[in-house]
Order: structure tokens, then sequence, then C-alpha cells
């Protein structure tokens, strides 16, 4: 059941992730982080068809992280640049060489590795303290800053997919983080009644991370290529979310010295793949 509305959560993220890149490209404000932007997607009916497409696929990955790990979840998320990658390619008339379609063999065989070796597990209770939920928040927070704050930096310095990068791995953390705070107001849920979440941290954790994570891809986006902006943020989400997965939700992998190689070197893979995704000429318009 997990893989499936994973799956189906990947469908529409992508989907909404292509949607939103075309809007954000034709945008016509000055800069590339600012509410002036935000102001003039909301008023394009294309883009929230895109949020809309992406709200179903968040609903979907939340159910997902009711039957499962975040640690299960977050890798097959990644699929969301496959779709992106089809949608790309079929709406450009484009007809992927055999060479383009590495990157996909290379992403769901990393995908595979990785979850048959590191056979995830979620905690049996979930129960940390505001102080962690804190502290794990702060660092996610900070993280995300200094990445984005260096493509700010480096903008006049460097070539714009420098920039553009940075922005989108910036989005990727705060998606990560996102993850991980609706898996524990999930699992708080079934403990107590669902009004009671409300003066804990999960649900402004939450709604803080999805802001932030909408700023920094509508900015990542407006560079105008979706092999710039898209790439980043799938890699950055799954290990932003496993690595807050394990340490503030409890989650269990296999940790055996062969086991803990297999799943870095599967990691790294996934990496490699979806940058090899991100070259194809689907996503180079």
């Amino acid at each position: 059941m997990v893989f499936v509305l994973s799956g189906a959560a990947a469908l529409f993220l992508g989907v909404g992730w292509v949607v939103q890149q075309r809007v954000a490209t034709h945008s016509k404000s000055g800069g590339l982080l600012s509410w002036q932007v935000l102001m003039e997607l909301v008023s394009s009916g294309l883009w929230w068809l895109g949020i809309v497409a992406m709200t179903v696929g968040q609903t979907l990955s939340s159910v997902a992280l009711q039957f499962g790990p975040i640690s299960t979840v977050e890798p097959v998320l990644v699929a969301s640049l496959l779709v992106a990658f089809v949608i790309s390619a079929v709406s450009g008339d484009q007809h992927p060489r055999w060479q383009e379609m590495a990157g996909p063999a290379i992403l769901i065989g990393a995908l595979v590795v990785f979850l048959t070796v590191a056979s995830p597990r979620q905690a049996k209770e979930i129960d940390p303290s505001w102080q962690a939920i804190v502290v794990a928040t702060a660092a996610a927070g900070a993280l995300a800053i200094l990445v984005a704050g260096s493509g700010k930096f480096l903008a006049s310095r460097t070539a714009p997919v420098v920039e553009c990068t940075l922005l989108a791995v910036g989005a990727g953390v705060m998606y990560g983080l996102q993850d991980a705070a609706t898996r524990g107001a999930i699992v708080f849920t079934h403990h107590h009644k669902v009004i009671a979440v409300i003066p804990t941290m999960w649900p402004w954790v939450l709604l803080a991370s999805a802001t932030a994570g909408v700023l920094l891809t509508q900015a990542s986006f407006r560079a105008g290529r979706l092999d710039w902006a898209l790439p980043p943020t799938a890699a950055a989400q799954p290990i932003a979310g496993i690595v807050i997965g394990v340490v503030l939700l409890g989650d269990h992998l296999a940790a055996t010295g062969l086991a803990l190689a297999f799943e870095s070197l599967s990691l790294v893979a996934m990496l490699g793949g979806v940058l090899l995704i991100g070259q194809s000429r689907a996503f180079g318009s």
C-alpha cells in the first residue's frame, strides 16, 4: 500500500512541478526570490492547477506516511522526476535518446537496492520533545538558508545555473522537513484527539517549511530551465527526509557494515541518476 500511494503521489507531484515551472518562467516580476513574484504567480489559473496537482501529491504522500516510515516514502517520491521527464519530453515533442535513458535506469535500480537493503522500519512510538523538534527544525532551516543564501551571494559572480541549483537544494531540504513534520503530526493524532495537535510544534513546522519550500521552488523555477531547478530538489528532499526521519522520528535502517555501504552507494547512485535525467534535452527548455 505504501508503494502504491507513494507512486501515485510522485505522479501528481511530477505534473505539478512541470506546470508550475512553465508559469514561473513567464513571470515578469524582477528578481528571483520575492513576495512580488509569488503574488504574480497566484493570479495565474494555470499556476493554481500546478498547485492543485502538488497538493494532491502531498496529500497522497501524507496518507502513505501513515503506512510506512519516511525513509521508505521519500525515496519513492523521487519518481516525480521521472514523471516530469516524460511530460517535458512529450510536451516538447522530444524523443529521448537511448543514452538519456541511463538516468532513469540508474535511479530506479538504485531505489530498488536502497529499499531492499535498508529495509526501513518505522518506530513504534514517536514522541520527540519540543526541544528536539526545535533543534531539528533550526538545523534544517539554517542549512536551507545557508545554501539558498550562498546562491544569492554568488548570483553576480557565477553562471545563473549555480544560483538556481542552490535555491532548489534549499527547497528540497524544506520539503524533507515538511514530510517529517507531516509524519510526526499524523502519528501524534493516532494517540490523541486531532485538535490536540494544534498546540504542538508539528503544524507550525509543517506550515513554515511548506511556505519556505514553495518560495524557494518558485525562485529556482524562474531561472527558466527545469533541468537546473527540479533535479537538485528531487535529490535533496529524500536525503533530508531520511536524515530527519532517522534522527528525529526514530526510523530504523539496516545498520550492518555491508548494509550501510550499499545504502550509501545507492543514495549516491540515486543522486547520479537524478543529475543524468536533468541533463536530458527534454528538460533543457
